[in-house]
């Protein structure tokens, strides 16, 4: 059986073939640069996630956030990289009006620095669509009750 969305963390949880992941850009931009602290079990996860039967999903958001770290820091032939080797097996959810001003009212009333809007909108946009599993290295996820991978 498994839990809710909002449950607990449960460590070594893998999303079942067919059910969604979502895809941060921590997990993602590690991917693309190893040399991050983590690049090493992002590769691994995304190595297994791409193999596996799981849909993989994004927000708009993250995938402007994604593109434009990766420009400037890894640069143009990176960007090329992303859009032929990543997002084709991507299906992205665009933010819409009504997304974006509820993912703004829970920043502001948050009052928290560490969480972005495009942490509010991956939250709200993982909830509405029952996603349980974020492909991440951000603790923000976590905090939220999904289930990170790598964990």
């Amino acid at each position: 059986m498994t839990p809710p969305v909002g449950a607990s963390r449960v460590d070594g949880s893998w999303p079942d073939a067919g059910e969604p992941c979502f895809l941060d850009t921590s997990a993602l931009y590690a991917v693309l640069d190893r040399s991050q602290t983590r690049g090493a079990d992002a590769v691994a996860a995304w190595d297994r996630l791409v193999r596996s039967d799981a849909t993989l999903l994004t927000s708009s958001y993250v995938a402007l956030e994604l593109v434009t770290l990766v420009q400037r820091r890894l640069g143009f032939d990176a960007v090329v990289a992303l859009q032929d080797f990543v997002f084709p097996w991507v299906e992205v959810k665009w933010v819409d009006a009504e997304r974006h001003g509820g993912a703004l009212a829970v920043v502001l009333g948050a009052r928290r620095r560490d969480v972005s809007l495009v942490d509010a909108v991956s939250f709200g946009l993982m909830r509405a669509q029952r996603v349980r599993h974020a492909f991440t290295l951000d603790k923000h996820f976590a905090e939220q009750g999904f289930i990170c991978i790598p964990d």
